[in-house]
């Protein structure tokens, strides 16, 4: 199960939303391409404006991303909402997600009408939500690069 439990009602009580640039890419082209088998014209690029959801698990896209990006709906997964809805989403193949200078790979649900950044990417990313200056940061015991904990 992917858990998307949050408290909305912190985001109603003079927390902003964090919003940060984000370049989506599907990661299979972006290999092919490294391995001279794909025309680099080819590679599926999607760049937008992302919500920043520290109360999110995962990551989300909608359906228009997914398409634009042409991910394979690899499974079918249960999304849990905070407010105790559940329903089936796709998740979809690998997608390189690129933000504030820093780079991983995962999955995403799809769903909802913006993408939506959980706790996966902060977490691999070692980035930190900064909600009073509506920003992320890198975490300052690792400013350069991110560290992986295990």
């Amino acid at each position: 199960m992917i858990n998307l439990d949050r408290d909305r009602s912190l985001i109603s009580k003079n927390i902003s939303a964090v919003r940060v640039k984000v370049k989506l890419t599907n990661a299979i082209d972006e290999e092919l391409v490294s391995r001279g088998l794909l025309n680099p014209n080819l590679l599926r690029v999607y760049e937008a404006e992302a919500l920043i959801d520290s109360g999110a698990v995962r990551t989300a896209i909608p359906v228009e991303v997914c398409e634009h990006l042409g991910l394979r709906i690899r499974s079918q997964e249960i999304a849990k909402y905070a407010d105790g809805r559940q329903e089936t989403v796709g998740l979809t193949g690998p997608i390189l997600i690129e933000l504030e200078g820093r780079e991983t790979i995962e999955a995403a649900m799809v769903l909802g009408d913006t993408v939506l950044i959980g706790q996966t990417v902060l977490e691999t990313l070692d980035l930190l939500v900064d909600c009073k200056n509506q920003r992320l940061i890198p975490n300052p015991e690792n400013p350069e690069r991110p560290v992986l904990r295990v």
